[in-house]
């Protein structure tokens, strides 16, 4: 085991070391085993769809034994393979085969995924097993609009979504009916078959039926629901899926329904068993660790400003909490784009509404990325805060505040070196924050 970084001497690396941390817990191959079912009497069709997809087939591959028959197809985000397991495939030595499609905005090779998943279902039995592994992202990824809408207008009523500051249940309630295959139908295209579905958590209150859109779930939200939440937020859409809503036509199977009846749902990964790891690590070198929670949500500039406000009492007051101190949270914030040509996400955004509210406050770094390794759809996961971080950017001539009008943030910690930059980490329980208070 690696030594842990000093948090007196080397903040960033100690900051650095929890978000690692945090996401070696997530991964799927730390606690899949103990959710695999046992072999059928027929045979084993593995489907998925999500960020871990990836990761999550590599370990399915691994522990199903060599003498059962599985085969299967999973999309996961583009470069979201892992390496050992792509190898694998380009040997043809992988059972399960996984494809890569884009994310957050859906396009043609996530829909040809999704076509594909819809035929291996047919001629499935009760004899029969599928394991579905389903991750944040996979709503994305399933990319198979309903009757009457093409992708092209899939696309765009995503982004247009992306873009407004609807929160992720809101988005995924409007993708559900919009879509051929999520909001519980690609369980029952399984009928009569046996389901379990193994879930990695990426949203506020592990809700099965958000994560992903519940392509395997029961779900609760109707077409009403779908309809209040596009017009809440301004967002245009085509007639055949105005009409398909009003009329009901793209209703979702709901909670009681026969075709869910013996499945069985395993939550192996969620954000808060990622934030307790780094709380853990944290108390590992004698700093006390305070999880506020895994749910957080709202603008994430806004959010940002609310943890710097807390910092700024430990700091300066020692409320509510003891310094020195780290301070940790999960949850999935969003952004109202309002200018275009800007560049970065939700981590980025929470980090520079948090750098000016924190106004350079002695003794407070700050780190915040996302567990996937991109946050929004850039190179990086996030970036750190340092008490310096405006002194170094006015030295530089940048202005914080008119990089955050513009949605510009991106660029902000680009100049300044701070970005964090793993890489993809092929899992996803979304945000992670954690703020070190000396």
């Amino acid at each position: 085991m690696k030594p842990i970084p000093s948090p007196q001497t080397q903040p960033r690396e100690f900051l650095r070391a929890l978000y690692d941390t945090a996401v070696q817990r997530a991964l799927p191959a730390h606690s899949i085993a103990a959710h695999l079912p046992k072999p059928p009497k027929g045979r084993t069709l593995v489907l998925g769809a999500g960020k871990a997809g990836g990761a999550m087939a590599e370990a399915v591959h691994a522990l199903w034994p060599q003498d059962a028959p599985i085969s299967g197809l999973v999309v996961t985000r583009y470069d979201h393979v892992p390496p050992a397991y792509k190898a694998l495939q380009q040997q043809g030595r992988a059972r399960l085969e996984v494809v890569e499609a884009a994310h957050p905005v859906p396009d043609e090779a996530g829909r040809r995924a999704a076509q594909r998943i819809v035929e291996l279902t047919r001629g499935l039995t009760a004899d029969d097993l599928v394991l579905c592994l389903v991750s944040g992202g996979g709503s994305a990824l399933l990319a198979l609009p309903a009757e009457g809408i093409t992708l092209e207008e899939k696309q765009a009523v995503n982004k247009a979504l992306l873009k407004s500051g609807a929160a992720i249940d809101e988005m995924n309630c409007v993708r559900k009916h919009l879509s051929a295959i999520k909001g519980g139908r690609l369980a029952a295209m399984c009928a009569p078959a046996r389901v379990v579905t193994l879930l990695i958590s990426d949203v506020p209150g592990d809700e099965p039926a958000v994560i992903a859109s519940g392509p395997t779930v029961p779900d609760a939200t109707t077409c009403a629901d779908a309809l209040a939440i596009l017009q809440r937020y301004g967002i245009d859409i085509p007639p055949a899926a105005r009409a398909g809503l009003e009329s009901g036509a793209f209703e979702t199977p709901k909670p009681g329904d026969p075709v869910f009846a013996g499945h069985e749902v395993h939550m192996i990964a969620t954000p808060q068993q990622s934030l307790e790891a780094a709380a853990a690590l944290a108390r590992q070198a004698g700093i006390a660790a305070h999880i506020l929670s895994d749910e957080i949500e709202g603008e994430s500039r806004e959010v940002g400003k609310v943890h710097a406000a807390l910092a700024r009492a430990v700091a300066r007051h020692g409320q509510p909490f003891a310094r020195p101190c780290v301070i940790l949270s999960g949850g999935e914030t969003t952004v109202t784009v309002k200018h275009k040509g800007g560049r970065g996400g939700r981590a980025s955004e929470f980090l520079l509404g948090c750098c000016i509210a924190l106004q350079g406050q002695p003794g407070v770094w700050v780190l915040a990325a996302d567990t996937d390794g991109i946050d929004g759809v850039e190179d990086n996961a996030g970036a750190i805060v340092s008490p310096d971080t405006l002194a170094r950017a006015a030295a530089r001539g940048l202005k914080a505040r008119e990089f955050l009008d513009r949605n510009d943030v991106y660029s902000f910690f680009a100049a300044l070196d701070d970005l964090v930059v793993p890489g993809p980490t092929f899992t996803n329980v979304n945000d992670f924050r954690a703020l070190l208070v000396l």
